[in-house]
């Protein structure tokens, strides 16, 4: 945690010290109200997107920075993740996913009209692709779209959407030829469509100040252009979307590992056991020692990662094994700071406790460490042999 980044630059270090100095100022002091509260402001997600975190890879005409670097999404999400309360990045950021695949599928008049609007924070948008019965299994997805007349008609059902209560604009997977992945097209759906409800999820066990969607479309009417993309192919145009996701959830979980680390240090330098501080007992160190070198391995993988996405190259199989790594630390970094804390540990308000309800959302979201392992294997090319 000590050794200075190769990759680190003037430009980079700038955005860092800013996205920090927002997160300390705007955010860190009102957690406790959004997660009290079940909702984060929508003002927070304008003062987000001012930032610019929305607008990689974007051209400058549809509202976007005219330029990508992997580094600054990465510090984004470790900072946004790390903050506290991870859940606060899902409230603000659930529009993230959707905004790839509508910035390059979508009709030019609705990316220079509406786009902007939604990089800018003013209006919110989400991907709907995961269903009830089907998890990370996106082959065997079911709503199915069937034309009819000038338009198309839509049916099923879409779960555990991130920032769905509050999106005008869906991203949605569905049907529209024979089986797996080259039969489903990508539909640009608006809230108000006829046949179209959305239902809150219950109580989570954590990210409460985000909000998660049950998606309903019965007999959905949609108009001709609302397919984008070309059809029974609209999903493999943006699997590389996905890698983006992944990224900000391993750069997510080492924001969180360091929230953890740090607190707890804390906590080791002023609590005093048997007529020591706690750090000075060396079974207490040494938990330090490996929390601190698994923070480092995770980080450094993360750069590299970044640096192959910034050369041009998207290394699947290397995201996929960094999220079943990167969740695996994070959730012995929670386990060790739960055991370093104690008794306190156990209290609501506690960072450490927090991170330890939200381990498992890192390591199920975005493709489970298993659904992440069968990926890597069969980008490796490593599949039956």
């Amino acid at each position: 945690m000590t050794c200075p980044s190769p990759f680190m630059t003037p430009e980079r270090e700038a955005f860092r010290t800013n996205l920090n100095r927002f997160f300390d100022s705007e955010v860190k002091p009102n957690l406790e109200k959004w997660e009290a509260d079940r909702a984060v402001p929508w003002e927070m997600h304008e003062r987000v997107a001012d930032l610019g975190v929305f607008g990689f890879g974007i051209p400058e005409e549809y509202g976007g920075l005219g330029f990508d670097d992997a580094f600054m999404r990465a510090d984004y999400g470790e900072a946004a993740f790390g903050c506290g309360a991870s859940g606060f990045a899902a409230a603000v950021g659930g529009r993230s996913i959707s905004i790839g695949p509508i910035s390059r599928l979508a009709p030019e008049n609705f990316k220079r009209t509406v786009l902007p609007e939604i990089i800018a924070g003013r209006m919110g948008s989400a991907l709907a692709i995961t269903e009830p019965g089907g998890g990370s299994d996106v082959s065997n997805m079911a709503t199915r779209a069937e034309r009819k007349g000038k338009g198309w008609v839509l049916n099923g059902a879409k779960a555990y959407i991130t920032g769905g209560m509050e999106a005008q604009w869906f991203v949605v997977g569905a049907r529209t030829g024979g089986a797996g992945l080259a039969g489903i097209s990508l539909f640009l759906v608006e809230a108000d469509s006829p046949g179209f409800t959305r239902t809150p999820l219950g109580n989570k066990q954590g990210w409460h100040c985000s909000e998660q969607a049950m998606l309903h479309f019965d007999d959905c009417q949609l108009p001709d252009t609302a397919l984008i993309g070309p059809e029974n192919k609209g999903f493999l145009a943006i699997m590389n979307n996905f890698n983006y996701e992944r990224l900000s959830m391993i750069a997510g979980s080492l924001g969180m590992m360091k929230l953890c680390y740090t607190s707890a240090l804390d906590w080791a330098r002023e609590r005093r056991t048997f007529g020591q501080r706690l750090i000075e007992h060396q079974v207490i160190a040494h938990k330090f020692a490996e929390i601190s070198a698994r923070i480092d391995m995770i980080e450094a993988y993360l750069e590299r990662i970044c640096w192959a996405i910034n050369q041009g190259a998207m290394p699947a199989a290397e995201i996929a094994k960094a999220k079943v790594q990167a969740t695996k630390a994070l959730e012995f970094t929670a386990s060790e700071g739960m055991q370093i804390f104690g008794g306190a540990s156990y209290l609501v308000g506690n960072p450490v406790e927090r991170v330890w309800r939200e381990v498992k959302v890192m390591a199920i979201g975005g493709g489970s460490e298993e659904i992440m392992r069968d990926l890597a294997v069969r980008q490796m090319g490593l599949a039956g042999q």
